[in-house]
């Protein structure tokens, strides 16, 4: 007799339990081996994680050779060669219109922009975004300030200004009527020098700081290489410049100052500094000492003295060429 449907579906039940337990079977007992055996070999239950962590640690630890290289060039390039283009490539850019050192200026602004933001966001401790956006936002702003000011500047030296002189004492201010405006010169000259160099720098060495912070870990490379040393000479000599002509001297010194601390610190905590920390921080030991022998080689300077006579003395280096140098 054919078999009704409830029929049919208990043999097929009834068929089919005994496969499904020996599976279900099967399965506890691979677990229970499984179990068995991290019980006898702990380390295999995060041998994975264990080492993968100190691998991602060290890959990210790794020299940025490619951003302080690009650093370095362009603050040569761009920024030091920047009054150079301006001054002695003019006759194709009419005093009107922007002159090469203005676009170098411009390219600057943005390729530095791009370089801080790619340091902080490589940093081992991340940085919050809207702290990176704050410090790139007020750089630019200052460096924007500075590269207005600075270009009219340019053009006054070709109408005669002399760099080693104050605003008021240049002949040319001497000569303008009405009077009121040569305190429109001064104006343009605190947007120039204080202002603008107050909002580039200080946004630029708190970044310094900021990713100088995440530049320690537990496992980091910390060898610099011939290559690495080359470089650093090279940038310290940059931010030589960039101290003295800036007369940052007190904004940088704070700046090392701050690392110290953070190294202090983050070595009570058994952390090691990796490459680039020491690349930021021999180059700050680097600078001090140039900015050093530049005082030392100028210290007697009567003329340079009634330009800069505050207790801190630290000459311009194009102060001195304006001096020494461009009038031969």
């Amino acid at each position: 007799q054919p078999l009704t449907p409830r029929c049919r579906s208990q043999a097929i039940t009834s068929q089919a339990a005994p496969r499904v337990k020996h599976l279900y079977d099967s399965e506890n007992s691979l677990k229970m081996n499984r179990r068995q055996l991290h019980r006898e070999d702990p380390s295999t239950i995060s041998s994975a994680s264990n080492t993968r962590k100190p691998k991602d640690t060290m890959e990210h630890s790794h020299f940025h050779f490619d951003i302080w290289l690009l650093l370095t060039m362009e603050n040569w390039i761009l920024d030091f060669g920047r009054p150079i283009f301006a001054l002695y490539v003019s006759d194709v850019f009419p005093l009107s219109k922007p002159s090469l050192g203005d676009y170098c200026h411009m390219a600057y602004n943005v390729i530095t922009a791009f370089c801080l933001m790619t340091l902080l966001r490589r940093s081992l401790r991340p940085v919050p975004a809207f702290i990176q956006q704050l410090l790139v936002t007020f750089f630019v702003m200052g460096a924007s300030i500075h590269l207005v000011g600075d270009s009219v500047q340019h053009r006054l030296i070709h109408s005669g200004y002399q760099l080693h002189l104050s605003v008021r004492d240049n002949p040319i201010m001497q000569n303008l009527k009405p009077k009121s405006l040569v305190e429109s010169f001064e104006l343009l000259y605190f947007y120039d020098e204080v202002l603008g160099h107050e909002m580039w720098y200080i946004p630029l060495f708190c970044a310094y700081l900021v990713y100088f912070f995440g530049c320690f870990g537990r496992k980091v490379e910390s060898r610099l290489s011939a290559g690495v040393w080359v470089l650093l000479i090279g940038s310290a000599m940059f931010e030589w410049y960039l101290v003295t002509e800036g007369q940052i001297f007190v904004i940088f010194v704070l700046m090392v100052f701050g690392m110290f601390i953070v190294l202090f610190w983050r070595r009570q905590q058994g952390l090691e500094m990796d490459t680039n920390g020491k690349f930021l921080l021999y180059r700050s030991i680097l600078t001090l000492v140039l900015v050093g022998v530049w005082v030392f080689y100028l210290w007697d300077d009567a003329v340079l003295r009634k330009k800069y006579p505050e207790l801190l003395y630290i000459p311009e280096p194009w102060s001195y060429a304006s001096l020494y140098i461009m009038k031969h």
